[in-house]
C-alpha cells in the first residue's frame, strides 16, 4: 500500500489534499521525495516564519529535548517566564500572557477572559460578543461561531454557544452593541476574508469608543502577528492599545503555540483557565529562538528590505494581468491578489503546484501569500517567476 493509500484509509478525511511527499526543506524552499523542488509562498498557513529546516531553532528543540520537553504549568517553566517578558517588551504594551497551543485555544481563552470580565465588572451581567463578516477565529464550537462566515455554521454541529453575533462592516458595529455587550473581536487583516485590512482611522475610532462604554477590544493576530505585517503587532502599526491580543502561527515557528496577551493581568485567577501542554519547555524554548531571530531581522531592516522587494514582484506581476487579476491587498507580507473569479483563481493554485510553487487561497476569489519572513531574494525571483509561467498556461 502506497503513502497516498495509507492516508486515505486510515487520516481521518478532512482536508482536500495535494498528494505529495515533502521530505526536506531549506528556509523558503522545499523538496518532495523526487527530490522537485518548490518555493513556499505559504509558510504551513503563515506558521514557519523563519523557514523551514532553520538550524538555530532547530538547535534550541534539541537542546530542550535532551533534558526537559515537559513537566506540567504547576511547577514554574523557566523558558515560558522569558517568552512572557520577552512578548511583553516587543508589543510594548504591559500585558500578562497566557500559553495555548493554537490560535483556536488562545481565541477560546479570550472568550473566557470576556466572560469574566463582563461578570465582575459593571452593574448587571454581560456576555455577548460581536464579531465581524469574514472573520475566522477557529474551529472550536466556540470560536466557530464566533467566525462570521455561515458556511462554517454547519447544522451537523449544532447547537452553538449564544452570545455571538456578526456584522457586516465597522459601522454596524455601533449598532448591534447592547448593555450585555461585553466585547468585539476583530481581525485588522482578515486572512480567510480575502487578505483585507480595515481602515486605520474607522479602528481607531471604533477603539476610542469601545473604552468609552467599557467594551473590551479582542484583536485576533493570530495570523497578523509575530512581524507579520512588518511589526510586532499590527495593533502597533493601527496606533490602538487592544483589551486582549491572540497570537499562534509565526509564533514557534512550526512548534504548536498560541498566547493570549491582556493588559487585565489580574482578571483569570488560580483555576479559572488552564492547559496540560501550553506552555511547556519545549514550545517556549523554541519560540524564544523564533523571536531572537526575527528581532534581528526588524532591527537589522533586513524584514522591511523583504516586505518592500516582495511588494515590488507582486505589483509587477499584478500589471502583467490586468485582465485575470484586479488589484492587490495586505500589509507586510501577508497579502493577496484579486482575482477576477473562483474558478480561475483554483486554477492558479494548482498549476502553480504543478511549477513548483505554493499558494494559498482566500476567501472573496483571492490568491493569498503568507512567504517565510525570512525569505530571499533569490527565492522571491524564483517563485514569482514559476507562477508567472502557471498563470501562462492558464
Amino acid at each position: 500500500m502506497n503513502l497516498e493509500n495509507i492516508d486515505k484509509n486510515y487520516v481521518l478525511q478532512t482536508y482536500a489534499r495535494n498528494y505529495v511527499n515533502f521530505k526536506k526543506g531549506d528556509n523558503a524552499t522545499l523538496f518532495d521525495d523526487t527530490n522537485k523542488e518548490y518555493i513556499d509562498f505559504t509558510s504551513g498557513i503563515g506558521v514557519v516564519s523563519v523557514g523551514h529546516g532553520n538550524k538555530k531553532v532547530a538547535n534550541a528543540i534539541y537542546e530542550q529535548i535532551s533534558n526537559i520537553t515537559h513537566i506540567s504549568n504547576l511547577f514554574m517553566i523557566e523558558p515560558q517566564a522569558l517568552l512572557a517578558q520577552k512578548i511583553n517588551s516587543l508589543s510594548g504594551y504591559d500585558v500578562g500572557v497566557f500559553f495555548a497551543n493554537s490560535g483556536a485555544e488562545a481565541n477560546e481563552g479570550a472568550i473566557k477572559m470576556a466572560r469574566k470580565y463582563g461578570r465582575t465588572k459593571g452593574e448587571h451581567k454581560r456576555y455577548k460578543i460581536i464579531t465581524l463578516e469574514h472573520s475566522f477565529h477557529g474551529r472550536t464550537i466556540s470560536t466557530v461561531k464566533a467566525t462570521g462566515q455561515t458556511k462554517f455554521h454547519s447544522d451537523f454541529f449544532a447547537p452553538y454557544p449564544d452570545g455571538f453575533s456578526f456584522v457586516a462592516n465597522l459601522e454596524a458595529i455601533y449598532q448591534e452593541i447592547d448593555n450585555e455587550t461585553v466585547a468585539v473581536m476583530l481581525e485588522l487583516i482578515q486572512g480567510e476574508g480575502g487578505v483585507s485590512p480595515f481602515d486605520k482611522y474607522e479602528i481607531q475610532k471604533l477603539s476610542a469608543y469601545l473604552k468609552t462604554k467599557d467594551i473590551l477590544l479582542i484583536v485576533d493576530e493570530v495570523q497578523t502577528g509575530v512581524f507579520r505585517s512588518g511589526e510586532f503587532l499590527t495593533s502597533k502599526l493601527y496606533e490602538i492599545e487592544p483589551d486582549i491580543v491572540t497570537l499562534a502561527k509565526g509564533l514557534g515557528g512550526g512548534v504548536p503555540i498560541g498566547a493570549i496577551l491582556t493588559k487585565h493581568k489580574e482578571l483569570l485567577s488560580a483555576g479559572d483557565h488552564g492547559s496540560t501542554f501550553g506552555g511547556n519547555y519545549l514550545v517556549t524554548s523554541a519560540s524564544l529562538s523564533v523571536l531572537e531571530i526575527l528581532e534581528g531581522l526588524k532591527s537589522s531592516h533586513q524584514l522591511d528590505e523583504t516586505i518592500n522587494y516582495f511588494d515590488i514582484k507582486l505589483t509587477s506581476l499584478l500589471n502583467k494581468y490586468p485582465t485575470t487579476m484586479e488589484y492587490s491587498t495586505g500589509i507586510g507580507l501577508m497579502r493577496g491578489i484579486k482575482i477576477k473569479d473562483d474558478e480561475t483563481l483554483g486554477k492558479i493554485v494548482q498549476e502553480a503546484f504543478k511549477a513548483g510553487v505554493l499558494v494559498l487561497k482566500s476567501g472573496r476569489s483571492t490568491l493569498r501569500f503568507l512567504p517565510p519572513l525570512t525569505i530571499t531574494k533569490d527565492e522571491i525571483d524564483k517563485g514569482f517567476k514559476r507562477l508567472e509561467d502557471a498563470i501562462q498556461t492558464i
